[in-house]
């Protein structure tokens, strides 16, 4: 675990994960090379997107996602996947985009300390 997470907050994220679709890095990369096409959003931070996160990922924080997500994409139907730091916020917004209907949403375990790890591409700034 990369973070000394409480109890309550693991046990929320363990109920969402329960009903959440999940990629590992390992399952993901191929899948990207493989020319699937997936709508990557990062729910961390302001500050964590800035040093560092997944080329060509969109950035729409944990705190306002279910606020600006229909604005930001409307399909319902599009393929979707969340990461944060570790999995554990992009898991319990992926539960909620999918209470909210939508039907394709995946949230990557691992997240960006897994991505950063392996030395994968990464693009810093605003």
């Amino acid at each position: 675990m990369a973070h000394d997470h409480s109890p309550g907050f693991a046990m929320l994220v363990d109920d969402a994960k329960a009903r959440v679709r999940q990629f590992t890095i390992e399952e993901f990369i191929p899948r990207l090379q493989a020319g699937e096409r997936y709508i990557l959003i990062d729910v961390r931070e302001g500050g964590e997107w800035a040093k560092g996160h997944i080329p060509g990922a969109h950035h729409i924080a944990r705190g306002v996602l279910e606020r600006e997500i229909e604005r930001a994409l409307p399909e319902k139907d599009a393929a979707v996947v969340l990461y944060c730091d570790d999995g554990f916020r992009s898991a319990l917004a992926a539960d909620n985009l999918q209470r909210m209907g939508y039907l394709n949403v995946f949230s990557l375990d691992g997240g960006w300390l897994a991505w950063s790890e392996r030395g994968l591409p990464a693009e810093s700034g605003t």
